[in-house]
């Protein structure tokens, strides 16, 4: 029976190409920037096919939810989206993808309405199953051994004008609270030679900016033969001349070299922007955590940082809550970003993750003074951020533009060392480059007028 919806499928789908008729599709993108980059890719493979992007209102015949588990929560959110595209496209199709259905996809099965759970395993052949799936086959599960390199093919194209472009795949970390090599697998690196062929790519296109993205970025090149570094790979990247500036998504604290840094305080291509994810500031909760550093190397880490790229941008992740962070843990963490020269903070509090062995830790700190920590982090992450912005007034940076912050009157745009530029103008302006020197700050952007 399987057999034979296939085959009409397929034979529909002929039909409806020839007599012009094209199907329609919206896709709905959680969690990180590679989810984000996947997400582009399938909506090009999709386009090639033949589809058409549904706008944000009405019915779309088919509905594909690309999900996040990285916690609880966005386990949660990934199945209220799910849930919400069921109610809201009766007779289209839905479709469950990406890090929840490769690691619980017995919880999205149960979902009453739900087609297809596809794992990670099958992305990059998605939109070929897709083509030939029929309504009412489902709920049916898609999975494959070992996990390839999806979308390495296809260079997704966007509106926007800052390009995401995934060079790296899977994490072998295994920190103790964290699911994604589970929902990831192992390292896989794109090869430098289509790393550069693709930036040159998106300059052809116009893009300005292009920021690598991956899982563990920072173990860029470790699969390759012969094996690479990321470093490595700017070098080459930066003998390329490309007319494109290039961000670094998140490092990890010992993936953060002197090669690096110098190679962002000297290269005006490689944006001055390090998001270096922290944790926790004390070191008996850093090694619960099978973190491989400590508060003291981090401290110096980001102190180097400001010495050799006074004006960058460092941002951290830091996780609240953790069994076992008692109040002097706490404390050692919130004074060491207290007195760090960083210019943001991701505060996240913790959340017990199933599967993980930190869900089976002792010392749970309880939810309320979870939550406490959590807002008092926050609080002094705006702080810390607003006193960056100050440090940045008065000085003149380029901005990639992004169009209208208020129509008529304001531009906004994104400076490299991620300050939210907002300035007057009287006409669009998108995908330029901008001179403008910053005056004021307001809430959370700052303010600046164009130069020359």
């Amino acid at each position: 029976m399987d057999k034979e919806r296939r085959v009409y499928g397929a034979r529909r789908r002929e039909k409806e190409l020839e007599l012009g008729v094209q199907k329609t599709f919206r896709i709905i993108t959680l969690g990180c920037k590679v989810n984000q980059h996947e997400s582009a890719c399938l909506r090009e493979a999709l386009l090639r096919s033949g589809w058409a992007e549904f706008p944000k209102d009405g019915k779309a015949e088919l509905n594909i939810i690309n999900t996040c588990t990285v916690t609880q929560r966005a386990s949660y959110q990934s199945r209220q989206a799910i849930r919400r595209a069921i109610r809201e496209n009766s007779g289209g199709l839905i479709a469950a993808v990406g890090c929840y259905a490769q690691v619980f996809p017995e919880e999205l099965l149960e979902i009453k309405g739900l087609d297809l759970v596809a794992d990670n395993t099958v992305k990059g052949r998605l939109h070929h199953v897709l083509d030939h799936m029929e309504k009412g086959v489902g709920p049916r599960f898609l999975s494959e051994p070992g996990f390839s390199g999806a979308f390495s093919d296809i260079l997704p194209i966007s509106g926007r004008t800052r390009a995401m472009l995934k060079i790296q795949d899977g994490c072998d970390s295994f920190c103790s609270y964290c699911i994604v090599p589970y929902a990831r697998g192992p390292v896989r690196s794109l090869g430098p030679e289509k790393v550069i062929e693709n930036l040159a790519a998106l300059s052809e296109r116009g893009y300005r900016e292009a920021v690598l993205t991956g899982i563990h970025l920072g173990r860029y090149g470790t699969d390759l033969m012969p094996a690479l570094k990321l470093k490595d790979l700017l070098y080459l990247i930066g003998k390329q001349k490309l007319h494109l500036r290039v961000r670094l998504s998140s490092l990890e604290p010992g993936e953060v070299d002197t090669d690096i840094i110098e190679m962002v305080a000297s290269e005006d291509w490689l944006c001055r922007h390090f998001h270096i994810p922290l944790q926790s500031g004390d070191d008996g909760v850093l090694k619960r955590m099978n973190r491989s550093y400590g508060a003291g190397e981090f401290g110096k880490l980001i102190e180097t940082i400001h010495e050799k790229v006074p004006l960058a941008a460092v941002g951290v992740d830091i996780l609240a809550g953790f069994p076992g962070e008692n109040e002097q843990a706490y404390l050692r963490t919130y004074h060491l970003v207290n007195d760090l020269p960083l210019s943001y903070f991701h505060v996240f509090p913790f959340s017990p993750r199933k599967g993980t062995p930190a869900s089976t830790f002792g010392g749970r700190i309880p939810q309320k003074e979870i939550s406490i920590r959590t807002e008092e982090l926050r609080v002094l992450g705006e702080k810390k951020r607003q006193a960056f912005h100050e440090s940045c007034l008065g000085k003149d940076f380029e901005v990639i533009t992004e169009g209208w912050q208020e129509k008529g009157r304001m531009i906004k745009g994104l400076t490299d060392n991620y300050l939210p530029l907002v300035f007057p103008s009287s006409h669009q302006s998108q995908n330029e480059a901008v001179l403008v020197r910053t005056q004021r700050v307001g809430k959370r952007i700052v303010l600046g007028t164009r130069v020359g």
